[in-house]
């Protein structure tokens, strides 16, 4: 039996490499469209530090640079945060079909991301054009793709699935 701290760890692991094909798909769009890298990051740090009543600390680069920094962190850890969401829930009991769990690893990162940065008013989905919405739930989809992929090899097979193997290589002699 898988101890508690196993799901989280192997979310964590699962959300990591998840971001990073996330990070693969969108750099990839980047190359193949020759768009630009997203703002948005950066702005919802300064919204937020604002908010908040926060300095981020330096001036004019290292400032700009701690913004640029900080806003690629909070993707990272939305990424990874989703990913330790998916063990918790798995250490809490739930254990779903595959395709619920492609829907929360799409699902919760989209809204995780794009809802404070909605709430700040940084950005407006309901103003996206068709190409936008494309830029943001392809590589979320290779999120999900990766991360509940990862997760599920981590943790092995159900106990159910592992007896449906056994009981069809009985009688069979390996090689």
């Amino acid at each position: 039996m898988v101890r508690a701290t196993g799901p989280l760890l192997y979310g964590a692991a699962a959300g990591a490499a998840g971001t990073t094909a996330l990070n693969v798909v969108s750099y990839g769009d980047m190359v193949v469209r020759g768009r630009a890298a997203s703002s948005t990051p950066e702005t919802t740090v300064r919204k937020l530090a604002e908010k908040l009543h926060l300095r981020i600390p330096g001036e004019g680069a290292a400032q700009e640079n701690r913004i640029t920094a900080l806003g690629a962190l909070t993707g990272l850890a939305a990424g990874t945060g989703m990913g330790v969401v998916l063990g918790l829930a798995h250490a809490a009991g739930w254990r779903p079909a595959p395709s619920a769990q492609y829907a929360v690893a799409v699902v919760g990162p989209l809204v995780a991301t794009n809802g404070p940065m909605t709430v700040l008013g940084v950005t407006d989905p309901r103003t996206w054009a068709a190409a936008d919405w494309v830029a943001d739930i392809v590589p979320h989809l290779a999120y999900a793709v990766v991360t509940v992929s990862v997760f599920n090899r981590l943790l092995g097979p159900t106990p159910s699935a592992a007896r449906g193997r056994r009981a069809s290589h009985r009688g069979r002699h390996c090689c």
